[in-house]
């Protein structure tokens, strides 16, 4: 009988749980993320070495949003408030994902 790969044998287990959970039979595990209340565009922005246009550029916002927060005039949503911590956090994974939907 042939010797199964790691791989075969990962995505075989992995069928097998989702046809578990299917049945009711494996909870699937759940996280539960608690955005910060506030988050410091301007420390993230200048660790990582873009002027305010760069940065918006570069992640997607709008210059304007980006001025307002830095500024106190407005605080991110909270998915935007997930999203820079993301940023801060490994902003080369975000870079990699956002130039595979740019491509």
């Amino acid at each position: 009988m042939p010797r199964i790969k790691k791989s075969e044998h990962d995505l075989v287990h992995a069928v097998r749980e989702m046809a578990a959970h299917r049945r009711g039979e494996l909870p699937l595990p759940t996280r539960k993320v608690i955005p910060p209340k506030t988050v410091d565009v301007a420390s993230i922005r200048k660790k990582l070495g873009y002027n305010q246009k760069q940065f918006a550029d570069h992640f997607g916002f709008a210059l304007s949003a980006i001025k307002d927060w830095e500024q106190g005039r407005r605080q991110p949503e909270r998915a935007t408030r997930i999203f820079l911590e993301v940023i801060a956090t490994d902003s080369h994974a975000v870079e990699k994902a956002l130039a595979r939907l740019s491509s």
